[in-house]
């Protein structure tokens, strides 16, 4: 028998460590050449890690959620033959999604004893009626004097005077054995541990540096888009099931790709540490989508060239492949500007948080009908929705981000001029 030691592989692209988030084999298993051994995770990408020779597994030396370097050892396998050490090329991004994390039930206490008063009671006592918890019973200073000679805590005695007034007799009751409160067993409180790993962990990461290193500031504007969605219904009506079903997302990119060119440092990465804003003519749209493993954000590649059912289509497909864990590095990087929309969830107002190194985003928010006064015409229903943007203050002044969240609004307002140069 010998013994193989297996080491983390340079999974490449200058990655130093990764993060191992799941095991699919465990000590004592025969796996097979090729079988999938550990997922770990690099930046946002979910890497499978499969066997490179049929053995025995012997050791695993890393626990989900442990970062771990490149070339330390993983795991150890037994064979037939000689032992030694292993190591595999460079594998390619896994479609599984980062497993759910474990999680570790914690014990609870079981509830106090009742509690009785020190004077006798009968074996079952007639039921009494319970006092809200907290609530300071009601009684004379007379009863209470007594109660206290007695050794009897009043909040355990039954009223039966107005209001709950606890009486000279209802004490007597109690004493001689009679109807006594007893206090309900306190309710259980169960603690549930979760280990925050995978791409939990390097969403909370992001988001907790972002939001250090970013001064971000939002800008709020209604948009009346009763025109738009009338636009976008008879599309959808005309075209039916031959052409992807249009939302609001693909006019906003169009119109979005009409006013970046008058606002080049929105379109922009900044590089914080060199000092350098890299301004870029192509429009890579980041578009933030949830995942049963979080947050993540697929890029749509030069939307500018897009017109409306491409675009559709192309979202479609970005959030699909997200959801379902088969997103790879290349499709997760890059993008120039984000927007961000929890549909009909959206509420009225958020303060999305940028997706760095970006300097804008953009937030969508539900449309509503709401009461819109007409010159002339009184008040008439229009479609109403907000858009809530964040800005990098660092690169990006209040009145550029007013000035171009205007501008947007024409667009969306008076959908045709979205088709006219």
């Amino acid at each position: 028998m010998g013994r193989i030691s297996f080491k983390l592989p340079d999974i490449g692209e200058g990655i130093a460590t990764a993060e191992v988030t799941a095991w699919h084999v465990k000590v004592g298993e025969v796996v097979r050449e090729d079988s999938p051994l550990v997922d770990v995770m690099t930046d946002k990408a979910t890497v499978e890690i499969s066997a490179p020779v049929t053995a025995r597994i012997v050791a695993l030396n890393a626990t989900p959620g442990e970062t771990v370097a490149v070339g330390s050892e993983l795991l150890v396998f037994e064979t037939d033959g000689e032992g030694g050490e292993v190591s595999v090329a460079a594998p390619a991004p896994s479609p599984s999604p980062p497993p759910e994390p474990a999680r570790a039930e914690v014990a609870v206490e079981p509830p106090p004893p009742p509690v009785s008063v020190s004077a006798p009671v009968s074996a079952d006592p007639p039921p009494a009626p319970r006092r809200a918890p907290g609530t300071r019973p009601l009684a004379a200073p007379s009863i209470r004097r007594r109660a206290y000679e007695a050794g009897v805590p009043l909040q355990f005695v039954a009223g039966s005077g107005l209001e709950g007034r606890i009486t000279h007799a209802d004490l007597d009751r109690a004493l001689t054995g009679g109807e006594v409160f007893r206090p309900q067993a306190p309710p259980e409180d169960v603690v549930e541990e979760m280990p925050v790993i995978g791409l939990r962990r390097k969403i909370a990461e992001r988001m907790q540096d972002t939001k250090r290193r970013i001064p971000h500031f939002s800008y709020i504007e209604e948009v009346d888009v009763t025109a738009l969605e009338d636009l976008r219904a008879a599309l959808n009506a005309r075209h039916g099931k031959a052409r992807p079903r249009l939302t609001l997302l693909p006019f906003l990119v169009r119109a979005l790709a009409r006013t970046l060119p008058e606002f080049p440092g929105l379109n922009a990465r900044y590089d914080d540490e060199a000092g350098v804003l890299r301004k870029h003519a192509a429009l890579h749209v980041g578009i933030a989508t949830q995942t049963p493993a979080g947050l993540v954000v697929p890029v749509l590649r030069h939307a500018e060239r897009l017109d409306l059912w491409a675009c559709a289509t192309a979202i479609a497909a970005l959030a699909e492949a997200a959801r379902e864990g088969r997103s790879g590095r290349e499709d997760l990087t890059g993008s120039t500007l984000t927007i961000t929309s929890l549909g009909a969830l959206g509420g009225l107002a958020t303060t999305p948080v940028i997706n760095a190194p970006e300097v804008a985003i953009v937030g969508v928010n539900k449309i509503a009908v709401r009461p819109v006064y007409v010159e002339g015409g009184g008040f008439v229903p229009r479609k109403i929705m907000n858009l809530s943007s964040s800005f990098d203050h660092r690169v990006v002044d209040g009145f550029v981000a007013a000035e171009f969240v205007q501008r947007l609004r024409s667009f969306l307002e008076q959908p045709a001029t979205l088709f006219v140069e």
